[in-house]
């Protein structure tokens, strides 16, 4: 007969019925060993005899002295009947070990392959994770790295585009400037014109009328030339007059004087730049044929 390893234990009514009979004879036996086995008889003790002496007796000699009787074996009480080993209990037989579990075995097995591959899918996940994380973090990285070479772009062209307006303005100014320079030298070339055409207009205008005031030596000859230096106000009066290059004529060089001292007031133009030429001192040359 095979018994499962899982159904429970079943004991046999037979063996149950004598186990119940031996355990209440064990019982009654040892219950009659501590009731008739036990002494209810009461000795009583023997008496005892005493003898008084006045004095003690001499001492007998050694040899002659009567060896002393034996006590008397005290009187032992009888023993209690020892009661009757009990006979061991009956004990049920132990269930047969069971069998393993095969499908227990297999769950328990199924579970630890589940919590396995759980914790690889969490393990890959968390891989993914921190790859992603990465990725991303690296994506951020590249992202602001390619901001800040835009910034840096936008700056440096806006930097550029500066420098070249600045340089444009520049080379405009410079050519207003320069512009402005041309325009200021043309006026200034056209304003020495009309002032040197005046000035050569009054120069004209003196040395005529110093010439018609002169009244030339005999027995000149030649085209001698002096150079006077005449003091003017700025009504053309004349204040002086010194010879500073002689004509090597000395009566040549007093007519020329007495003549510009004549002409006085000389003509002088109302332009300021031109009169500046002629006023305070004026560089006179007279020749006498021009």
């Amino acid at each position: 007969m095979n018994i499962s390893a899982d159904a429970p234990f079943v004991s046999r009514p037979g063996s149950r019925l004598i186990a119940g009979a031996l355990a209440l004879g064990v019982h009654a036996v040892f219950v009659l060993l501590l009731v008739f086995g036990m002494s209810w008889q009461t000795q009583h003790p023997a008496p005892v005899m005493v003898d008084l002496w006045e004095a003690l007796p001499p001492a007998p000699p050694a040899a002659a002295r009567p060896a002393r009787p034996p006590a008397p074996a005290p009187v032992k009480a009888p023993e209690p009947v020892k009661a009757a080993p009990a006979p061991p209990p009956v004990v049920d037989e132990p269930p047969p070990p069971k069998a393993p579990d095969i499908a227990l075995e297999k769950k328990k097995a199924e579970a630890e392959r589940l919590q396995k591959l759980q914790a690889m899918q969490l393990a890959e996940e968390k891989a993914r994770a921190e790859a992603a994380s990465k990725v991303q973090e690296k994506q951020l990285a590249e992202q602001k790295k390619r901001e800040l070479l835009r910034q840096m772009e936008e700056e440096d062209l806006t930097r550029r585009m500066a420098g070249e307006a600045a340089a444009s303005q520049a080379r405009q100014t410079q050519l207003a400037e320069a512009q402005a320079r041309q325009a200021e030298a043309a006026a200034a070339s056209k304003r020495q014109a009309e002032v040197a055409g005046v000035i050569g207009q009054y120069r004209d205008l003196i040395s005529a009328k110093v010439r018609g005031n002169t009244r030339l030596p005999d027995n000149l000859t030649g085209n001698p030339q002096v150079r006077c230096l005449v003091r003017l106000l700025p009504t053309g009066e004349v204040q002086s007059v010194r010879v500073t290059q002689s004509s090597g004529n000395a009566a040549y060089d007093e007519a020329v004087v007495r003549a510009i001292e004549k002409s006085s007031p000389l003509p002088l133009p109302n332009d300021r730049d031109a009169r500046a030429a002629f006023v305070p001192e004026l560089s006179f040359v007279h020749r006498l044929r021009e």
